[in-house]
């Protein structure tokens, strides 16, 4: 079944968080209370997708990250490959030869199709349009 992890979770709400602060920074320890999200994990989320350049992080006291791209730019292909490398549904189809039944596959065409429709679809598909509800009252922090 395709889905999306729980860091991509974490990354959306993350980002979709740090859009509404507009240009206040936005805490780690503040976004994980706020979702009930682990810190130690969410911690890692934010750092990949700083040292990616989806955001920037700010130390000192009243440290934590800001968005470094507008969420009208950043598509969810961009961001699930930036926290868990290249989207594929099978790996024969970019020549993993490891399947016993590679000599007499018959789906690995249409499969890459499907695959190939999926990625476009999410390389198309940007964070502002699948973040674009408001946040709650109560988390606008």
């Amino acid at each position: 079944m395709l889905k999306l992890t729980k860091k991509i979770d974490y990354a959306l709400m993350a980002i979709n968080f740090m859009s509404f602060k507009g240009e206040s920074v936005a805490n780690t320890r503040n976004i994980a209370e706020i979702y009930n999200i682990p810190l130690e994990l969410l911690a890692k989320v934010l750092q990949r997708l700083a040292k990616k350049g989806f955001i920037v992080s700010q130390n000192g006291p009243k440290g934590g990250y800001t968005l470094a791209k507008d969420p009208n730019v950043i598509t969810l292909g961009e961001l699930i490959r930036a926290i868990e490398g290249p989207i594929q549904i099978v790996h024969c189809t970019e020549g993993d030869t490891s399947c016993l039944q590679t000599a007499r596959c018959t789906i690995r065409s249409p499969l890459r199709k499907i695959e190939h429709k999926i990625v476009d679809f999410l390389d198309n598909v940007t964070i502002d349009q699948i973040c674009s509800e408001e946040v709650p009252e109560e988390l606008a922090v």
